[in-house]
C-alpha cells in the first residue's frame, strides 16, 4: 500500500480475484497499458481474496475494479472489464 500512496507517478490499482473471468480478460490489457505508459503510470494488482482489508477500506464491491491514485488520493474509479481503448481513454482523461 505505501508504494501506491507515496508513488511519484499516478498508480492504477487493479482489484481482482483468481475466479473472476472478467479480471482474467483485462489482465493482458493492463500489461499492455503498463508498458505503454511506463514512466508516466504504475500498474499494481491486488488480489481481493488474499487481502480483505484494503478493498473493504475503499468500498470495493465488484471486480474487476480499477482505481487510479494520484498523490495518495483516489482520482478515478472504473468497475468492470474495459477494452484497451476504453482504458487508455480513462487514463488519458485522468492522469
Amino acid at each position: 500500500e505505501p508504494e501506491v500512496l507515496k508513488a511519484e507517478v499516478p498508480v492504477l490499482v487493479d482489484y481482482w480475484a483468481e475466479w473472476c473471468g472478467p479480471c482474467k480478460a483485462i489482465a493482458p490489457v493492463l500489461d499492455e497499458v503498463a508498458r505503454a505508459y511506463a514512466g508516466k503510470l504504475k500498474v499494481a494488482k491486488l488480489n481481493v481474496d488474499e487481502n480483505l482489508e484494503v478493498p473493504k477500506r475503499y468500498g470495493i464491491r465488484g471486480i474487476p475494479t480499477l482505481m487510479l491514485f494520484k498523490n495518495g488520493n483516489i482520482e478515478a474509479t472504473k468497475v468492470g472489464a474495459l477494452s484497451k481503448s476504453q482504458l487508455t481513454a480513462f487514463l488519458d482523461s485522468n492522469i
